[in-house]
This record gives structure tokens, sequence and C-alpha cells, in this order.
């Protein structure tokens, strides 16, 4: 059986035990208190619990998050869970102020024309269906993509950039998954 993450946004996922040994890889980083072999345990903990569970198929992401939280404050590690839950809260923050613009502006008030939401989910969407990309290497390349944004600090940002930003991330990564298959 297969599990299924249902992300915020209503989007799923293929449940993946590496996403949340990173969670808490960067949880115990957060605070200067690296521990892979931790992270790893507290992840086998959560992945065992989840398929343990009878005729459960799925799971939210929001659930995941808060059995990480509670793991982390069950450990001793509540700076851990209390700085992971800030930054969680913070890019959930900054996601919300994002504004996606045309950049055509009006002839008087210097206004963008067209005004969207920042939307991760609709990059990997048109990855898949405009460019064929696999589901997975299509969400890596929105986050990448997100990652990128979110750091730039801005409220508004033109739609061309993140075209731009899409389709440099695109060629790296599919040249990376090419090179790691030739390796193989």
């Amino acid at each position: 059986m297969q599990l299924k993450v249902i992300k915020a946004d209503g989007s799923g996922e293929k449940y993946l035990h590496t996403k949340v040994i990173g969670t808490f890889s960067n949880a115990l980083a957060l605070i200067d208190q690296p521990n892979v072999f931790a992270a790893e345990q507290f992840a086998e903990a959560i992945t065992f619990y989840l398929y343990r569970r009878r005729g459960v198929v799925t799971v939210t992401s929001d659930e995941i998050h808060l059995m990480i939280q509670a793991i982390l404050t069950a450990t001793g590690y509540e700076n851990a869970a209390r700085a992971l839950n800030e930054h969680r809260l913070n890019r959930q923050l900054k996601r919300g102020r994002i504004e996606v613009v045309d950049g055509h502006e009006t002839g008087s008030g210097n206004e963008p024309m067209r005004l969207c939401l920042w939307n991760k989910s609709r990059i990997a969407e048109d990855l898949i269906r405009k460019d064929k990309i696999d589901r997975n290497m299509a969400r890596a390349i929105a986050s990448s993509v997100e990652e990128k944004v979110l750091n730039l600090g801005m409220t508004r940002i033109r739609r061309s950039l993140i075209a731009e930003l899409v389709a440099a991330d695109t060629d790296t990564l599919l040249q990376v998954q090419k090179q790691l298959q030739l390796a193989v």
C-alpha cells in the first residue's frame, strides 16, 4: 500500500520517508544541533505509525507536521519544534504576500493589468501538462523556483521572471537527472 499525502493546496503526492527525514534534519539544523541519526530514527517512527494504521491511505501534510512537532517536543527538542513551526509560518506568510503580475501597465494608474497570488502548484501542473515532465520532477522544479522567489523578498514578481527561473531550473534538474541515469 502506498500512502498518499494531501498537501495544503489540495494536491496529492506519494508519501516519501526521505522528506520526513529532511524535515527533521532541517528542524535540528535550525537550532544548530544537526543530528542525521536522530532525524532518521524520528522519521522511522512516523513512517511506521502511518503504515500501521488500518484502512487509512491518506494523510495531510498538516498531520505529518504535527507528528514531527510532537516527536521533537517529546524527545527534548522543544526549541527545534518551535523553530520549525516559526519557519513554516514565515514561509506561509511570505507565500500569501507574493503577487504575480504580467508586467503590462495601464496608461493612467501605473498598476499591473493582471495580478494573481503566488501558487507553486500552478508551476508544477504547467510543467506536467505542457512539458510532459514527471510529477515528482515537476514538484522539485517548482519547489526550487519557490525557494528563489521567497528569498528575493519581493511582494510583486513578474510572470516573465518566474518563467525564466522555471526554464533555468528545469534545464538544470533535467541535466542532473540524465547524468544520474548515465551513472547507473
